[in-house]
C-alpha cells in the first residue's frame, strides 16, 4: 500500500479513523506481531529476576502497548514525562529490560507522546525524560525549530500511530539561539538560525550571546512561537487539539540541573 492509499483510508477529520489493528496491517504488522505487543508486560516480567535481586532493581517497567496507550490521556501522557524527569534528576531511573522492550516493539510501536528537541548532545529527550524503548517519538533540529517535514512527522506520531502529547523542548545556554542572536552564516546554518530570528525580536535587550539570561529568554521565547506555528501551519494537529485529542505544549531544559520546567 502507499503513502497515498494510506491518506486516503485516513482522511476522516475525527481522530483514529482506521482502526489500530487495520493500521497496523497496513504498516506492515501482522495480528500475532500486536498479539506480542500486547502481552509485552508479561514477556518482561518473565525476564526479570527473582528473589533478592528483583527486590534490589524493584520492579521493570512495562513497554507501551496499545492497551496502555490507548487508555491515555494527554494529561496522562504529560504526567508520564513529569515523572520521568524527576526520576532522572533525582538519579532514580525506572528499571527496564530493553533487550525485552526491543523484541516486544519489533511488530509494532506504540509511543504516548511526540518531542521536538535541539540536536543539542546534553538533552537526549528518551533519557532526561527516563523513558525507554518505544516510549516516545524525538524529532531533534538544532533550536527546536518547525518545518514541514517535522509537521508531518508529527501528524504522523498523532493522527496514525496514536500518540497524544506533543512537546517542544527548549533548552538553556542553546548555541542555535546563539548563532541568531550573533546572525552566524555558515552554509545551510544560516537559514536555520534565521527560524529563529522572530524570537530575538521580540525579546527585549542588547543582543548579547554572553548574557545568559537573555539567551535563555530568547530561547523560552522561541519555543513559544514554534507552539503557535504548530497550530498555524498544520491543521491536523490544531483540529486534534482543539477536540481533546492531544495537547501541545512547551518546556524548558535547564543543561546546569536536568530539570525540566514546563510552560
Amino acid at each position: 500500500m502507499t503513502i497515498q492509499q494510506v491518506g486516503q483510508e485516513t482522511s476522516h477529520p475525527s481522530r483514529k479513523p482506521v482502526s489500530r489493528r487495520h493500521f497496523g496491517r497496513m504498516m506492515g504488522t501482522s495480528a500475532l506481531g500486536l498479539g506480542v505487543v500486547a502481552c509485552a508486560p508479561d514477556v518482561e516480567q518473565a525476564s526479570t529476576s527473582t528473589g533478592e535481586e528483583a527486590a534490589q532493581t524493584g520492579p521493570i517497567v512495562p513497554t507501551q502497548n496499545q492497551t496502555s496507550q490507548e487508555a491515555l490521556t494527554p494529561d496522562g501522557a504529560l504526567g508520564l514525562l513529569r515523572e520521568g524527569n524527576r526520576r532522572f534528576v533525582s538519579g532514580s531511573p525506572a528499571q527496564r529490560d530493553l533487550s525485552a522492550q526491543v523484541a516486544a516493539t519489533a511488530s509494532g510501536q506504540y509511543p504516548f507522546a511526540v518531542i521536538l528537541g535541539c540536536i543539542d548532545s546534553r538533552v537526549p529527550v528518551e533519557v532526561v525524560f527516563d523513558q525507554g524503548v518505544g516510549d516516545v517519538f524525538a524529532a531533534r533540529v538544532a533550536g527546536n525549530v518547525v518545518n514541514p517535514d517535522l509537521l508531518g512527522s508529527m501528524e504522523f506520531a498523532c493522527r496514525l500511530a496514536g500518540a497524544n502529547l506533543v512537546l517542544v523542548l527548549g533548552h538553556t545556554s542553546c548555541g542555535a539561539v546563539k548563532g541568531a542572536i550573533s546572525q552566524a552564516e555558515l552554509g545551510n546554518l544560516t537559514g536555520l538560525v534565521k527560524r529563529i530570528e522572530p524570537a530575538v525580536q521580540a525579546v527585549e535587550g542588547e543582543r548579547s550571546v554572553d548574557d545568559e539570561a537573555y539567551v535563555d529568554q530568547v530561547a523560552e521565547t522561541n519555543v513559544s512561537l514554534v507552539l503557535e506555528e504548530i497550530r498555524a501551519k498544520s491543521a491536523v494537529l490544531a483540529e486534534m487539539e482543539q477536540a481533546g485529542e492531544i495537547s501541545i505544549v512547551g518546556a524548558m531544559y535547564d543543561v546546569a540541573t536536568g530539570a525540566v520546567r514546563f510552560l
